[in-house]
């Protein structure tokens, strides 16, 4: 496959390439056209939908892997967990655990399915990135039953059970494996670890209860990988040692910098604020050039954000963003 995505894994891309978090999703018109006939758990669960809504960005904004359109949230629905989704609030979860392990493949074939069809959409040159919440983040969700700013509920299982901790951790790592396997068999090409609430834990914490258990997955994946961490900063020493390919971070890391080019050697994906997409032009020009320069100091390099895409944006700020990456000349370092 001929992909400036795919190449960047290896450093031999001659353009930088690019893609967003939660680019498939709310922003679009045509995805707001296919929920307004259909529920969020009927459009992940369907496979034509989710195959649709997952593909809609590459023609409209050029970006240069597409994203499966699913949630972080489908492993441990098909764990036993009841999990509903709420417009204003997000996921809403039934905090009683009842586990299971996910041998079956048929409890969530409707990924596969998805994937397969997703796979005859794209054009030869455009990857497909599958991915899975870690197991840190999906077990905060569900101590939580769903979102949290202080996560009071985490830290003090966390402290007060921390046998019981690791025991579910071990559980959602076997089965994050499994489903991300199963990703791959059907035709992902890379994948993406979303431990979107690491970053809320200390060195330590984060050692001791997040890294072996991400170190495992990765090491269990055949295929290019990248570990996304929100709040990154204080953690890169640490994050270095997970065994993915890329480190995607978030803005609170300088790009190209001593100091992170000293902590980080595997290729680096990120970090464009995404609060800054509601700068007008001339002032989001100059933020994505920063980023760029520092990004392409690294000795491999991905274009994206700190975070996802937030539902109000301009579709144009992103294609916007889109052409300026592809017009930016890579460094050789």
């Amino acid at each position: 496959m001929n992909s400036p995505f795919l190449e960047a894994f290896a450093g031999t891309n001659e353009t930088i390439p690019v893609w967003f978090m939660r680019q498939a999703g709310r922003y679009l018109p045509e995805y707001q056209a296919i929920k307004a006939a259909h529920s969020l758990e009927t459009m992940f669960k369907t496979p034509d939908l989710a195959a649709e809504i997952t593909c809609q960005p590459i023609d409209i904004l050029g970006v240069d892997a597409a994203i499966l359109f699913a949630d972080i949230l489908t492993l441990p629905g098909a764990m036993g967990f009841k999990i509903g989704f709420d417009d204003r609030k997000g996921p809403v979860i039934d905090t009683h655990f009842k586990m299971k392990d996910v041998h079956d493949h048929e409890e969530i074939g409707h990924i596969t399915e998805t994937i397969k069809q997703v796979k005859n959409k794209l054009t030869r040159n455009i990857p497909l990135i599958g991915f899975a919440g870690s197991p840190f983040t999906v077990l905060s969700f569900l101590i939580e039953g769903g979102s949290s700013v202080g996560y009071k509920k985490l830290f003090k299982y966390m402290k007060a059970e921390t046998d019981a901790f690791h025991q579910l951790m071990e559980i959602l790592t076997i089965n994050t494996i499994r489903y991300l396997q199963q990703q791959i068999k059907a035709g992902a090409d890379v994948v993406q670890l979303f431990d979107t609430c690491a970053g809320i834990l200390s060195q330590e914490d984060f050692k001791d209860l997040v890294l072996p258990y991400v170190q495992r997955i990765f090491a269990a994946l055949k295929v290019p990988s990248i570990y996304f961490v929100r709040n990154t900063a204080h953690l890169l020493s640490l994050l270095d040692l997970v065994n993915s390919d890329f480190l995607s971070v978030d803005h609170t890391v300088n790009l190209g910098t001593p100091a992170t080019l000293n902590q980080i050697q595997k290729g680096v994906q990120g970090n464009l604020f995404n609060g800054n997409l509601y700068l007008d032009y001339p002032q989001l020009e100059k933020e994505v050039e920063k980023i760029l320069l520092g990004g392409s100091q690294h000795q491999r390099y991905i274009f994206n954000l700190s975070h996802g895409v937030f539902p109000d944006v301009e579709v144009d700020k992103l294609k916007f963003v889109v052409d300026k990456v592809h017009e930016f000349k890579k460094i050789k370092v």
